[in-house]
């Protein structure tokens, strides 16, 4: 079982696991969409209570660091005024994928930004990653309208809390 470890995104363990994630993104971008825009999340969004970022932590194998993933406090829902946080930056490296541990970080964002006070939670995704859309639809996330205008997005997700 891997372990979360709270992290600033400037910490060298955060971005180094940043740097893997939007490699691994950049190598398997479709070429129609163009370049992979990797951005840097801003350190104020993920910390709390704004949000939080989560490093993964393997201590089965040394402490390796496997993956990460935040959630952060985004625009209130113009038609409700609902409070929204956003899901950014779920990944796993190749070697921590298929045991479940995907839907545990997701699980565990999810409970972060509800303590935080999210009413509904939103993401976006591209469509290319077949593994994160399913693992979305699984855990009650739906398709929304784009609610940002990510250049590497083509799948907007929400699921109310």
């Amino acid at each position: 079982m891997l372990r979360f470890r709270d992290a600033a995104v400037t910490d060298p363990d955060a971005h180094a696991l940043l740097e893997a994630y939007f490699a691994e993104r950049a190598l398997g971008f479709p070429a129609e969409q163009g370049e992979y825009r990797p951005t840097f999340p801003d350190a104020a969004q993920f910390t709390p209570p704004a949000g939080v970022f989560l490093v993964v932590v393997d201590d089965e194998h040394g402490g390796e660091l496997v993956g990460c993933g935040g959630v952060r406090r985004i625009q209130r829902r113009p038609e409700t005024n609902e409070v929204r946080f956003e899901v950014k930056h779920l990944w796993l490296a190749p070697a921590a994928r298929g045991r479940g541990e995907g839907r545990r970080l997701l699980e565990e964002l999810e409970r972060r930004a509800v303590e935080f006070g999210a009413q509904e939670l939103v993401l976006d995704t591209n469509a290319n990653l077949e593994a994160a859309g399913g693992l979305y639809r699984s855990a009650g996330y739906s398709p929304v309208e784009p609610y940002n205008a990510n250049p590497n997005a083509t799948d907007w997700f929400g699921k109310r809390v």
